[in-house]
């Protein structure tokens, strides 16, 4: 039997990998993702990308997280804004001096995937609520987590209910929704925690998670059918 899960509060894309990215009304998605998502990253000479963490893929660069992007309808590249909320003209030439990386540039995504595991996250009312409660002397925002959906989750939700959604799949009510399959969660970095505009430093709130939760929250999905989301749809789990 079909359960609803909860009703899309908002829906998040970041144009550029590891900067703040746009609240959106609606959004299409596709096989790789909500359209446009991660699509562009800042990568080095050796081919990483600008991230929060050093990986294989990735290189930590500080002060990404200051910045953020806009796609809208842009098809040419997506507008880059500085820490002040100004856009940048040429955001190559800015990120090398922001950066002070000569070695560095905004790069669409070709055979190298710019997201860390699976392509949408998705994040309960209920789990922000305890992410407050647990590091209460810390400015808890969905916008530390970088989810895609929020979703608003019916009183008296139990936290990291999305662990239960693992191997199931989900859909709007809507005849062109996209169908997605939770496979699992992400695993938090010292990301979660880093200064951004409105947030400051609060590395309290990825103790809290590793504490409680094994350094995991949200719940990622594969795309099984593209279509669209809306604020608003509720969510139903086959």
């Amino acid at each position: 039997m079909a359960e609803i899960i909860g009703v899309i509060e908002r829906l998040w894309r970041y144009p550029v990998k590891s900067t703040g990215g746009e609240r959106l009304d609606s959004v299409e998605v596709d096989v790789r993702g909500l359209a446009g998502d991660r699509l562009y990253a800042v990568r080095d000479s050796a081919g990483k990308l600008g991230s929060g963490k050093n990986t294989r893929r990735f290189r930590r660069m500080d002060g990404l997280l200051r910045l953020s992007a806009r796609l809208g309808r842009r098809i040419d590249g997506p507008e880059l804004f500085d820490p002040l909320g100004r856009p940048v003209d040429h955001p190559t030439a800015f990120l090398r001096a922001y950066l002070q990386r000569e070695d560095v540039e905004l790069a669409r995504e070709d055979a190298v995937s710019h997201f860390d595991r699976l392509p949408v996250s998705v994040l309960t009312t209920a789990t922000l609520d305890w992410a407050r409660e647990a590091a209460p002397f810390a400015v808890v925002d969905e916008r530390r987590f970088r989810p895609n959906i929020v979703l608003r989750t019916p009183p008296d939700t139990p936290p990291f209910v999305e662990d239960g959604w693992f191997g199931r799949q989900a859909r709007t009510e809507a005849r062109d929704s996209a169908r997605l399959t939770f496979v699992t969660s992400s695993e938090r970095c010292a990301m979660t925690g880093a200064p951004q505009p409105g947030l400051p430093h609060a590395p309290e709130i990825l103790k809290a998670i590793a504490h409680a939760h094994d350094g995991r929250l949200d719940a990622l999905a594969e795309v099984a059918a593209p279509g669209r989301l809306r604020l608003g749809d509720r969510l139903v789990l086959d």
